[in-house]
């Protein structure tokens, strides 16, 4: 999945506005250009009856109809070229003028998706995500295990914290870049400050550059979303979608599960949401500060099994990856050495 019927149908009449608009324009400029040099209507019309003679005698069987023709159509055409050079016109003036020549505003060739449809896909399922502006720095490119300890053991691992994070790092590539074969789903969980957001959007940047569906959700905001759908059904539109949208995307980001104001409310919704993208076989990935023990005092016995059965955790160590970073920022402006 990528865009949904409706971002489609919305990509495409876009599509539709550009080629009248273009169209439009073109007019224009004929009759612009055609009234400041009638010679050149008239050479545009002899040349469109040309063509039509051309056609006519080749249904008829003459097949010689292009030879016979040729020398009558260089000579309106090099008449057109030196009227146009005269007049200091480009020589494609009267054509239509594409957005995007290659697929002449239609979004596709050949039947596959331009370039142009494919940028445009990707800014709508950026904007989607909720979190275009973090993925600018959130990514694989700038993700570094050089922030965790290489002395500080993690757990009973028998590694360094640094260590221990380039296998966790390497996973979450992995589960990118083996997204669209095994698909799968994620519990990144640890203190405040380990990475689990910052590792959860290198995962979201990888799938939208593969031109899947992310969104991106805090706990609350989840929750929020789930009950304007429930309790107030008469304002149809927003919260439908949003809706659709968590439980139809390739990939959801709960971010900080745990940090919201939980009841039973709130536990009935999160089973209904992950039961229901499981059954869908659609992603998810979870961040939380929670255990696996902690998750399943917390919620339901039946959300417990699921995220045990269906989900692969990853523990990430202590250490502050903010405090890192402010660190290194300083030592960029001189202010630590």
């Amino acid at each position: 999945m990528a865009l949904n019927n409706s971002q489609y149908a919305s990509v495409m009449r876009e599509y539709d506005r550009k080629q009248s608009r273009n169209r439009q324009e073109q007019q224009q400029r004929r009759e612009q250009i055609y009234g400041l040099y009638p010679r050149l209507a008239e050479l545009d019309g002899e040349l469109s009856t040309l063509a039509v003679r051309q056609a006519r005698r080749l249904l008829e069987g003459d097949s010689g109809a292009l030879e016979n023709l040729r020398g009558e159509y260089d000579k309106i055409r090099a008449e057109r070229e030196k009227l146009l050079d005269a007049a200091g016109l480009a020589p494609d003036c009267l054509d239509m003028h594409w957005d995007c020549a290659l697929c002449r505003d239609t979004g596709y060739i050949d039947g596959k998706k331009c370039r142009c449809f494919l940028q445009k896909e990707l800014e709508i399922l950026y904007h989607q995500s909720r979190i275009r502006e973090r993925l600018q720095t959130e990514n694989f490119e700038s993700c570094t295990d050089l922030c965790y300890s290489d002395t500080e053991p993690a757990g009973k691992s028998g590694q360094s914290v640094r260590q221990y994070m380039r296998g966790v790092i390497a996973s979450c590539k992995s589960f990118a870049a083996n997204f669209d074969r095994e698909g799968g789903n994620l519990v990144l969980y640890g203190s405040t400050g380990v990475g689990k957001t910052f590792l959860a959007g290198c995962i979201a940047k990888e799938l939208i550059e593969q031109y899947h569906s992310v969104v991106y959700l805090a706990a609350a905001d989840l929750f929020d979303i789930m009950a304007k759908e429930r309790f107030h059904r008469e304002e149809e539109g927003e919260a439908e979608s949003g809706v659709w949208s968590v439980l139809e995307c390739d990939l959801l980001i709960i971010d900080d599960l745990g940090t919201e104001f939980a009841n039973g409310f709130t536990n009935a919704q999160l089973f209904y949401c992950l039961n229901e993208r499981l059954l869908r076989r659609k992603s998810t990935i979870i961040t939380t500060n929670l255990t696996p023990g902690q998750l399943g005092r917390e919620y339901s016995e039946r959300i417990g099994s699921r995220l045990v059965e269906n989900f692969r955790f990853l523990s990430l160590p202590q250490g502050d990856v903010r405090i890192w970073k402010q660190r290194e920022q300083r030592k960029k402006h001189g202010g630590e050495k």
